[in-house]
């Protein structure tokens, strides 16, 4: 059986509110399921929910089921889902950190000196070099290759954060980078002592690219019930993308079979279980 990974997210969608003549901020999350990255055989799939806001509860009945790794970003909300549950051990999700997200604080960086921001993107670039060259490989590769290789240098990334927070003011925005990363150390080293776990959570900030594209056609949702029929109709339309079937071509096939097709056996209409027909067909 897979291990259960996924990759989250989230981005604001604006909602039209009824009545008021103006739009509010509603939530659009994803959930990314892609193991290609490890040589995993499961179909790639990106699951939308809708919300009217960001309340941590949201994610929190999101993944009520879910066991295994989460990718994220250091969004608060999600903090509570890698509590403890059971005194002794390990939380039911543990949170695999975002090294990209880590890379862009410090290329964004325009008010302290420069060096210190090239030479973090320079090590952090090594990290990313080294993943270059597994993507792709089973995990036992994937493995020995970031012990042998990315560890040793995460190692001394750390040695030189904690030298180089020490030596700056603790106001400058370097070395609020700089404790953003230690702050979550683990998280994101936990990559490396995993080959099914990715370096950072771009899985999941590419799932959520089109929806950011998508708001200059369509402007917002029409209320909160037309956020709900977003998210699902782009839950369907991004997994046929993640497994390289044509969304339309898929939906002309499912509108075309689904009046007579068993509820019970509606798994059978998944884009990975479909028999697609071309247009014109």
């Amino acid at each position: 059986m897979p291990p259960h990974r996924l990759h989250g997210d989230d981005t604001p969608v604006p909602v039209l509110e009824p009545g008021r003549g103006r739009t509010k901020i509603g939530r659009l999350w994803a959930y990314v399921r892609d193991g290609r990255s490890y040589a995993d055989q499961t179909p790639p799939a990106v699951c939308y929910f809708y919300s009217p806001d960001r309340k941590a509860d949201h994610p929190r009945a999101h993944l009520k089921a879910f066991r295994g790794i989460l990718h994220a970003d250091g969004y608060a909300g999600f903090k509570e889902l890698y509590q403890v549950k059971t005194p002794g051990e390990d939380p039911v999700i543990q949170e695999a950190a975002c090294m990209a997200h880590v890379r862009r604080k410090f290329f964004d960086l325009t008010t302290d000196p420069a060096p210190v921001a090239e030479e973090a993107l320079r090590r952090i670039g090594e990290l990313y070099d080294i993943e270059k060259t597994i993507r792709g490989s089973p995990p036992e590769r994937r493995l020995a290759v970031r012990q042998q290789q990315t560890k040793p240098r995460f190692e001394a990334l750390r040695k030189w954060l904690d030298k180089t927070l020490a030596q700056l003011p603790r106001k400058s925005g370097t070395a609020e980078v700089i404790r953003y990363a230690l702050a979550r150390w683990a998280a994101l080293g936990r990559f490396i002592d995993d080959g099914t776990i990715e370096i950072d959570n771009n899985a999941a900030e590419r799932s959520i690219r089109p929806i950011s594209l998508g708001r200059k056609n369509w402007l917002f949702a029409g209320s909160d019930k037309g956020g709900e029929r977003t998210a699902c109709i782009l839950s369907l339309i991004e997994s046929c993308r993640l497994n390289g079937i044509d969304p339309e071509a898929y939906l002309r096939t499912v509108l075309a079979r689904i009046a007579d097709h068993p509820i019970t056996r509606i798994s059978e209409l998944l884009p990975w279980n479909l028999q697609i027909t071309p247009a014109g067909a």
